[in-house]
């Protein structure tokens, strides 16, 4: 029997990409996929059972609350599952390879094009949360954090990816209005699987930054996705976070992938090539 590979966190967005492109991105890896239904992440108990059952030899972690209003309405669910439930993962994975997702977010926003050697400065509880969580993976030599953008594509509940809640509020008939000046560097999550794997096929742990190769504003965005779905007459107006009276957020985290890009067989895509050039695709 090949080797087992845990992907946690299944049923969202990188989880079931990674779940799907196993056949083709990882045939000599037994992947199986476990969501909220199959195994209570935050019973560490049952977790700890099942991994002295199944004895998995890689852990690829997505499973997070990763929504920010989530975070910051129960911070204590947020530390729970951020980053406890990551250190219990961790320890268990001490000796195999273990993989968490991260996000661009970890950074202020101050600076942008960040490289994985540049600090961390968290401005929610979601992105102190996942900072926080980093320190601990990475204090395992043999273990790797992921840093990612926004990820889009299809997802199994059809609302995880910012391609889907843009097409969702459209289809409600909502006008969005999205920031000019907030960047961040979206990437297409079956290409974020793909890279994964690639990666864990190598046995080179640390810290990386993976997304997509082109910077761009949340307007921007908006309009590549709302070109895609004309028939929804999709309706974006323009905003500046300078009107935003909400929580902090970070302006522009986009980052610096050539750490990773010098380790892969492929070139990682911005969206506008990617939009091109896979035009059936419903993103």
């Amino acid at each position: 029997m090949p080797p087992i590979a845990w992907i946690t966190g299944a049923g969202g967005l990188i989880g079931s990409h990674l779940l799907e492109r196993a056949p083709e991105c990882a045939p000599h890896w037994r992947a199986i996929g476990l969501t909220r239904a199959q195994l209570d992440l935050s019973d560490f108990d049952a977790v700890r059972r099942r991994f002295e059952q199944e004895r998995p030899a890689l852990i690829l972690h997505c499973a997070a609350l990763s929504r920010s209003v989530a975070c910051e309405t129960d911070p204590t669910l947020a530390r729970r599952l951020n980053v406890e439930l990551t250190a219990h993962l961790a320890g268990l994975a001490r000796d195999i390879p273990f993989v968490f997702f991260s996000t661009d977010l970890v950074f202020d926003g101050r600076q942008g094009h960040y490289r994985e050697s540049d600090a961390t400065a968290p401005l929610g509880v979601y992105a102190a949360t996942t900072a926080e969580a980093e320190r601990i993976v990475l204090a395992h030599p043999g273990h790797t954090v992921i840093r990612t953008s926004l990820n889009g594509g299809t997802s199994p509940t059809g609302d995880r990816a910012f391609n889907e809640e843009m097409r969702r509020a459209w289809q409600n008939g909502r006008t969005l209005r999205l920031f000019t000046d907030e960047f961040r560097c979206p990437i297409p999550a079956g290409i974020t699987a793909r890279a994964v794997w690639e990666l864990a096929g190598q046995n080179r742990p640390g810290l990386y930054h993976l997304a997509g190769r082109e910077r761009l504003s949340r307007f921007q965005i908006g309009q590549l996705i709302a070109q895609r779905w004309p028939q929804l007459r999709p309706q974006i107006e323009p905003g500046s976070l300078r009107d935003y009276q909400g929580a902090p957020r970070a302006p522009d985290t986009s980052l610096d992938c050539t750490r990773l890009q010098s380790l892969l067989s492929f070139p990682l895509p911005g969206l506008t090539e990617y939009l091109e050039t896979h035009p059936d695709e419903p993103f």
